[in-house]
């Protein structure tokens, strides 16, 4: 009974344009106070326990990291220092949009602002160029979903939180599929470009590579700072984010010198804005998650896929299914919450190594964000390149259809995520 209040009554919610997070919280207690099933402090001790968690402390340093090194012009720099490499190439813009979110991506550790922060960059000079306002629009959304996989990543730090599984380790994983997911779009870039005739940026000097590279290069010691202190275990995920957060204000206000106080004060409202919003999804996703865990959903979801098959890659693939359904309706920051407790009950079960799954289940809901009718990273690039939702959807299917065969691949090859992690120290 209890588990029927909450799903109709949450839906229902959603149907009617409640906010997911209010949602997620009215049904919770919605359920609980109609059918007594459990006392109601239960769930304000669950709401508090869920953000009471130093690994969760993680999530606004990397925000407010990610903010700092935006206001303090990184866009330009990583975008000027893309060009030199990838730029002569067909659709060289196209390819310096998807290099340069990689390079963002490891700074912010959020697809929608990867998208927007490169966005707001390449968007007005693919134009310049002739581009295809919706292609140009596409090309963002997708590049921007790197920042979800490339380490640092908030989703992992939620995930790894919910499964008691090693952040840094999920971190080391996701570079491999980082890479890979760049590859592909740029591929995907290649192949377009060639057919429309899109063509390269001029020939560059030495000077002008040295100097992109001089002033680039300040952002993307960041990445290797994280990196490399988790690598070598001088610190964990939190303390490389307080780093990360220190040495951004250094390197926006002394460095590229971008960042006044007003903008300080800006960034500081901005970062309290988004840590809030996330937190305040974990804590009310936390309960629902919990009262579906009372009713025993995983445990029985567990018994129902296992009674099917008992081939782990089976396994993986069914799930992969509903990932991709999940995405194209929930936010990969929900999915995660929702879906976590219930797939690692699965995957356990089936001896598959959870920082594994915890990389591959964000990758798949990645994809969630260039898909209709929710996908944040289209309705960004939608704003930025003022283009409708229909064209931009046609112009991602190429897209979208890249990312699922790489998804593929995670599942036939998992190395591609657990072979870095195994030469570390957390391996």
């Amino acid at each position: 009974m209890l588990v029927i209040v909450l799903l109709v009554s949450f839906f229902l919610l959603l149907f009617i344009g409640v906010p997911i997070s209010f949602a997620l919280s009215i049904s919770s207690f919605t359920a609980v106070m109609t059918t007594g099933a459990i006392p109601v402090i239960n769930l304000v001790q669950k709401t508090f326990r869920a953000i009471d968690s130093f690994t969760l402390l993680a999530i606004p340093f990397f925000v407010f990291a990610g903010n700092v090194m935006a206001r303090g012009g990184v866009s330009k720099r990583l975008t000027d220092m893309a060009a030199t490499l990838v730029g002569r190439m067909p659709g060289g813009l196209a390819h310096v949009a998807t290099l340069s979110s990689t390079f963002f991506g490891a700074i912010s550790g959020s697809a929608p602002a990867t998208t927007s922060a490169i966005g707001a960059v390449m968007v007005p000079e693919m134009e310049k160029r002739s581009y295809d306002k919706a292609f140009t629009a596409a090309v963002v959304a997708a590049s921007g979903t790197i920042g979800l996989i490339i380490p640092p990543s908030n989703t992992m730090v939620m995930y790894g939180t919910l499964a008691n599984a090693s952040v840094g380790k999920m971190f080391i994983g996701g570079v491999g599929p980082g890479l890979l997911m760049t590859a592909v779009i740029i591929i995907i870039n290649y192949v377009i470009s060639k057919k429309r005739g899109y063509v390269g940026t001029e020939r560059v000097t030495a000077k002008e590579v040295a100097t992109a590279f001089k002033n680039g290069i300040w952002a993307l010691l960041m990445p290797v700072i994280i990196l490399g202190g988790i690598y070598s275990g001088l610190f964990t995920p939190t303390e490389a984010a307080a780093i990360a957060v220190f040495y951004g204000i250094i390197v926006s206000a002394f460095v590229y010198r971008n960042m006044g106080w007003k903008d300080f004060i800006h960034v500081l409202s901005a970062s309290a804005s988004s840590t809030a919003s996330i937190l305040f999804l974990v804590a009310n996703a936390h309960i629902f998650s919990y009262l579906l865990s009372s009713e025993q959903i995983p445990q029985k979801l567990v018994i129902l896929m296992t009674s099917l098959t008992t081939n782990p890659t089976i396994i993986m693939f069914l799930i992969m299914i509903v990932l991709l359904i999940a995405g194209c309706f929930l936010d990969n920051a929900v999915a995660v919450i929702l879906l976590t407790p219930i797939f690692v009950n699965v995957v356990q079960a089936m001896n598959i190594d959870i920082c594994y799954f915890g990389v591959f289940l964000v990758f798949v809901l990645a994809i969630g964000q260039v898909t209709p009718p929710v996908g944040l990273c289209l309705f960004v690039a939608c704003d930025i390149g003022k283009v409708s939702i229909e064209k931009i959807s046609r112009e991602v299917l190429p897209y979208v259809g890249g990312l699922i065969v790489t998804a593929i691949l995670l599942v036939l090859f998992p190395q591609i995520v657990t072979w870095l992690p195994s030469l570390t120290k957390m391996a």
